[in-house]
């Protein structure tokens, strides 16, 4: 049985990422991107399916942490024998082609008497010096995945066990032991990985085994290196420069902007995490590091998440720009810009990290599921869903780049630029389209329907449209526009808002409510004091609250097309916390936002969704979307930018 989806603390070079569980093992790892085949997919099934596990062999207790401002999870394991640390990371090198901070001989030897390394391990980390042949320092090629055993107190027996098996499970690699004898390599298709370590290892009944000891001062190392198999193996890594390497680097990141406050440390935590999601070459961002962990359990509602969706690009922008990564600002705009690219009528929802746009959906009947949650999904066939609220979020974030160009993003963000002439063409379809019912926020799988949001997000993309005219100069239709705006506000007020119950409802001629209704003050559609908002939040605070936390939608009521039951969805608990901020209540805010921080599991990660029953994470794991709704509704409850008030321009004036 795999880790509570809480156990799991997140490792990566942002490129790929990995799963730890407190117990050790390495449940989760897709090589060499976040969506390539899984070769640890024992998260979706059992160890039969790939892992890895380090871990004393006697009962343990245990304590673990990400290192300040990093992305290396430190896990003590404390037993009779005595204590010892695993030491968890993906290298982040020049290998990358990304600026690395200099490590100088000064800062190795601080690593080395803080306990990075310690003495005992001298011989084995020369035993990992990369150098190229020739004695050059060309980049190291592959990605890494780097394991330091390191004795602490005493004694402690300590055993191994790595199963790989490469396509999500299915199939068993040729493994082979390295010349030297320290070490493996394993192959299957177009990929190889190979084990470099210290330990003696043994292979039987297709599973490599190490068991061995450590004692106090002593560092036993482990790296798990990938690279195409029709190259040359992967070229050893020096573990002890990797780890202060990738130490200095992450630390240098996190500290190139403040996150000042009372919630500084969530704040950053969530901040490194959305970094470890980027996908570095383009710049774009995945929702999740992992596919299918159910948002009901044993049940059906399993899907991908390893891509990047549109609906996040403006709450992503705001996010990252507030809290002062501009850089990473813009390479998600211009990653959004390039995705987009293209006919507007085959404009997507969600695309891969480069951009893909063919991203079928099948199922893995080898994979039993998280804790029985079947079927197994790889990719998602929303992809080809009409969802109208994207072209709002596209224009709206390309506004809010063209706000702040000036002051943070500048390049790219030219007035008379490619971006603007493809957002006309995306106004200029949305106008022949909006009157067409969608499958919404929530891609619904039981048919189209006439989403109160979407409709609110097509007003958004028209108000954008007609701002970027009237604030920058640029040429546009702005009269056809602004006529078009005030004709879907008028139709949205008419036909999505149910005067009976003195709220807006999920779709025209429903009565159900929507937690996606949250965010008609933030987008500017209404003032947040108007009285049909302050109904529709009071009805959703009243009616679709589980222990004071949203959820989605009733799915009792919705039809969605699949069996109803889920958790609750923790972006929508942050947004519902931004309204009252919005309405001036704010210990209730308050009050509700420390609660919402209380959920995170141990080393301050979010799952999609909560299960207040059994007081667990539900659904893929990080979710970009909760991190990014608790940096958003930081900064709502802080003394400076409010993404609030400046996605909606400070709009309060009424316009039907």
């Amino acid at each position: 049985m795999p880790s509570p989806i809480e156990d799991y603390a997140l490792i990566g070079d942002c490129r790929s990422a990995a799963l730890v569980g407190r117990d050790g093992s390495i449940d989760w790892l897709c090589w060499p991107r976040f969506d390539s085949p899984a070769c640890f997919a024992a998260l979706l099934g059992g160890p039969e399916h790939g892992r890895w596990l380090i871990a004393p062999g006697q009962p343990s207790r245990v304590r673990r942490r990400y290192r300040d401002n990093t992305l290396i999870v430190e896990t003590e394991f404390e037993c009779a024998e005595g204590a010892v640390c695993v030491v968890d990371f993906m290298a982040m090198t020049q290998a990358h082609g990304v600026p690395t901070p200099d490590i100088s001989q000064s800062a190795v030897a601080a690593g080395s008497a803080s306990g990075d390394l310690l003495p005992g391990s001298v011989q084995a980390a020369k035993m990992f010096q990369g150098a190229a042949p020739g004695g050059t320092d060309a980049p190291r090629a592959g990605s890494h995945l780097v394991r330091l055993v390191m004795g602490r107190r005493g004694r402690v027996r300590m055993r191994m066990e790595m199963l790989l098996r490469f396509d999500y499970g299915s199939s068993v690699p040729w493994v082979m032991r390295l010349p030297d004898g320290h070490g493996l390599s394993a192959v299957a298709g177009p990929d190889q990985v190979v084990l470099r370590t210290t330990a003696p290892l043994s292979n039987h009944d297709l599973m490599t085994e190490a068991h061995f000891t450590v004692a106090e001062g002593e560092t036993v190392p482990f790296v798990l290196s990938h690279a195409v198999s029709h190259l040359h193996q992967p070229r050893p890594i020096d573990a002890r420069e990797a780890l202060a390497e990738t130490g200095q680097w992450w630390t240098a990141w996190a500290n190139r902007r403040a996150a000042p406050g009372p919630w500084e440390g969530a704040v950053k935590r969530s901040l490194i995490t959305l970094k470890a999601l980027t996908y570095m070459p383009t710049g774009g961002i995945v929702a999740a590091p992992t596919t299918s962990l159910p948002e009901q359990w044993k049940g059906v509602r399993n899907w991908d998440y390893r891509y990047c969706w549109l609906r996040d690009a403006t709450l992503t922008l705001l996010a990252l720009m507030n809290a002062g990564y501009f850089e990473e600002a813009d390479a998600w705009r211009m990653w959004l810009q390039r995705a987009i690219a293209g006919s507007p009528q085959q404009a997507q929802t969600l695309y891969g990290m480069a951009g893909e746009r063919m991203l079928n959906e099948w199922e893995l009947p080898w994979l039993p599921g998280y804790e029985g949650a079947a079927p197994v999904r790889v990719g998602n066939a929303a992809a080809a869903q009409l969802q109208l609220d994207v072209f709002g979020e596209v224009v709206d974030a390309m506004y809010q780049a063209r706000k702040a160009g000036g002051v943070s993003i500048g390049a790219g963000v030219s007035p008379n630029g490619t971006d603007w002439s493809l957002q006309r063409a995306l106004i200029s379809h949305l106008e022949t389209i909006w009157q067409q019912p969608d499958e919404g926020i929530w891609e619904f799988r039981s048919g189209r329907r006439h989403f109160t949001y979407s409709k609110i997000m097509a007003w958004v993309a028209l108000d954008r449209a007609v701002k970027s005219v009237e604030g920058f100069g640029l040429d546009g239709p702005v009269a056809r526009w602004r006529k078009l705006r005030a004709r879907i506000h008028d139709d949205v007020c008419r036909n999505g808002f149910d005067a009976r119950r003195g709220s807006f409802v999920q779709s025209y001629g429903s009565r159900a409510l929507d937690a996606s209704l949250l965010l008609i003050p933030t987008t500017g559609f209404l003032p947040p004091d108007d009285p049909r908002v302050r109904g529709t939040v009071d009805a959703i605070q009243r009616e679709l609250t589980v222990d004071g936390l949203v959820l989605r939608y009733p799915t009792e009521e919705s039809n969605d097309g699949l069996p109803p039951g889920e958790g609750v969805f923790l972006a929508c608990s942050f947004w519902l916390a931004d309204n009252l901020v919005l309405q001036g209540r704010r210990e209730e805010a308050l009050a509700l936002f420390e609660r919402l921080l209380a959920l995170a599991n141990d080393v301050g990660l979010l799952g999609e969704q909560y299960d207040p029953a059994t007081k667990r994470q539900m659904g893929n794991f990080p979710q970009a979307f909760s991190h990014v709704a608790l940096v958003n509704t930081a900064l709502n409850l802080g003394r400076g930018s409010t993404p609030a008030l400046q996605r909606g321009n400070g709009r309060a004036r009424h316009e039907d």
